[in-house]
């Protein structure tokens, strides 16, 4: 067992609630990455605006591994991707150890704000 990440991890879902009022999920701390991505402040999003939210945040995340390059933003202001690799096939389990990794890594400077060292 990886201690540290799980510390880690700990910390992320404790702000995530302390700041949102409960306690978040996987989609919804994915979507959060996309929001703050998007850059378009509090609105109301459409379904399928939310699917891209979405999208934004996995990219997002998965960019650091080397499976996406950002290629920049529309005149609209959304981030677009290119996919650079397949991503491995790999179980539900897999996957969400996946991408809580690459949520703590993107919020690693938040996590670390109240705990240095």
């Amino acid at each position: 067992m990886d201690y540290a990440f799980e510390e880690q991890w700990g910390r992320l879902v404790q702000k995530m609630e302390d700041r949102f009022g409960e306690p978040p999920d996987l989609t919804t701390m994915i979507f959060t990455v996309g929001l703050q991505e998007c850059g378009q402040g509090f609105r109301k999003f459409k379904k399928d605006e939310k699917l891209e939210v979405m999208h934004v945040g996995v990219c997002t995340l998965l960019t650091p591994m080397g499976f996406y390059r950002e290629l920049g933003t529309d005149e609209d202001g959304w981030p677009h991707f290119e996919r650079l690799g397949d991503i491995p096939a790999a179980s539900k389990q897999e996957q969400e150890l996946l991408m809580k990794r690459a949520l703590v890594e993107y919020f690693g400077a938040w996590i670390a704000a109240d705990h240095p060292g």
